[in-house]
């Protein structure tokens, strides 16, 4: 690669990215333009990011707000498939990135630069949203990833701290905690620390989002989500833009200790990973739609669409959200949604979220129908022959056994 005039470099603050920018141009002499997008991490990790970016040496600092994007565009999408990975992932971190990436393009080209960097390691999938999202959008960028460099020598945080100090950047701000954490309006995750080893249980100091189940309140509370086409639309019949909506959830269901997972995953890359996420809105919102699906979807669609959402789940954690295939697979979504309206009621209680409650003006479900009293609609006679024809295969695989071990020639027809 010819060396870059003009880097944008996906940039957090942190002591990597800090010492990524002068890094960058020591190494190629280029200008580096730090970029980060908001996708919900809170208004302490965006505080006084610009003066640190500059500090560090980049030309400028651009912030762009994706939170709503980032909600509407992929994290209810991967909600609407139901798509979760290895059973427990919500994907929050799967779902963001691509989003991130997509708008680093679209700065890059509006910035003239000529190259894209990033600070992900090689061990994790990280670094594979990113570049697969480039790749889709605009493969002629080239992207640098110093970490996977043999001139990046600094290997740890002790060398990373002695550069940084060697060239006056600040990093007063950049203590590193001992978990590493991605946060974001969906979600936030928790690795190293103590969860290294998938033995121990992690210390209640960690958590953000939720409280202790034990520590919630004692009694329950209810609240009501409202969907239209399967795209949540607000709580308690009040109409509400998807980033208030998650904000009122988390904080709601956070408040009830709902949404702790403790997960020991299997990366992209071909290790496996211990971590903890709390998801409170999203866990919310996954139980509701899959309550009223209940009612709104017909058995096969249904039981077809727990096949398709675990491919979408393994198409996004592997960083293919923009592969063909999962855009088939929205459209396929998308069609099942279109019945999928109404309200569902969920109890929130000690770290639980139990749906209650749930209704449609689409809803198949009748009482008529259903009911175990007397009733006027089923003729349940019909089910002898039903069961005769569904039972056909079973009673010639029977009568088949049954004769080979009677001794009767199996040319026999009784």
């Amino acid at each position: 690669m010819q060396h870059p005039k003009k880097v944008l470099l996906a940039y957090s603050g942190g002591l990597d990215t800090s010492v990524i920018v002068p890094w960058l141009k020591e190494t190629y002499g280029c200008e580096v333009i730090a970029f980060t997008g908001d996708v919900g991490q809170g208004a302490d990790e965006l505080k006084g990011l610009e003066a640190k970016a500059r500090k560090s040496g980049a030309s400028k600092l651009i912030v762009a707000d994706l939170r709503e994007e980032f909600l509407t565009k992929y994290a209810f999408p991967t909600l609407c498939a139901g798509a979760v990975y290895e059973g427990l992932y919500l994907l929050g971190t799967s779902t963001a990135r691509p989003v991130i990436a997509k708008a680093m393009i679209e700065a890059a080209h509006a910035e003239g630069a000529d190259a894209l960097a990033h600070g992900c390691t090689g061990k994790g999938n990280d670094q594979v949203r990113f570049e697969l999202t480039f790749k889709a959008i605009d493969p002629t960028l080239p992207v640098i990833a110093p970490w996977r460099l043999p001139e990046w020598t600094l290997t740890s945080r002790e060398d990373a701290l002695a550069y940084a100090e060697e060239r006056g950047i600040p990093v007063a701000n950049t203590k590193q905690s001992i978990y590493s954490r991605d946060r974001n309006i969906w979600h936030i995750s928790h690795e190293g620390g103590e969860l290294e080893d998938p033995w121990n249980e992690p210390l209640e100091a960690m958590f953000c989002l939720t409280v202790a189940p034990e520590a919630a309140p004692d009694a329950p509370e209810y609240v009501i989500v409202d969907f239209d086409n399967g795209l949540p639309t607000g709580l308690e019949g009040h109409a509400m833009g998807a980033v208030e909506l998650m904000e009122a959830l988390n904080t709601l269901a956070g408040g009830h200790g709902v949404g702790r997972e403790d997960i020991v995953e299997n990366r992209l890359v071909g290790m496996k990973s211990h971590g903890i996420y709390e998801t409170p809105g999203g866990t919310v919102l996954y139980k509701a739609l899959a309550g009223l699906e209940t009612l709104c979807l017909d058995g096969a669609s249904a039981h077809y669409k727990s096949l398709v959402s675990e491919k979408y789940a393994e198409l996004v954690y592997n960083g293919q959200w923009f592969s063909p295939l999962r855009e088939a697979l929205d459209a396929f979504v998308a069609k099942l949604m279109e019945p999928v309206t109404g309200s569902v009621r969920v109890k929130l209680y000690k770290g639980t979220c139990t749906v209650v409650g749930r209704k449609s003006a689409m809803s198949l479900y009748q009482e008529d129908l259903a009911t175990f009293g007397q009733d006027d609609v089923y003729n349940q006679s019909d089910a002898t022959g039903f069961i005769n024809l569904f039972g056909l295969p079973m009673m010639v695989a029977g009568m088949r056994s049954h004769n080979s071990h009677s001794g009767i020639p199996s040319g026999f027809k009784g």
